[in-house]
């Protein structure tokens, strides 16, 4: 089956990767402690992070 990708504006993967590092790190600063503690075991826990 094909993967199917909506944009509503064509940007390069470098690009879109950019934007999601911004989403997610403007995100990040906005979580308290405990919910960074939460986030970092559970990223920890499903090999995101090594």
């Amino acid at each position: 089956m094909n993967k199917v990708f909506t944009n509503f504006g064509i940007k390069s993967d470098d690009n879109r990767k950019d934007e999601l590092i911004r989403i997610i790190t403007h995100s990040a600063e906005q979580l308290t402690l405990p919910e960074l503690e939460a986030l970092y075991y559970d990223m920890l826990t499903k090999g995101y992070i090594k």
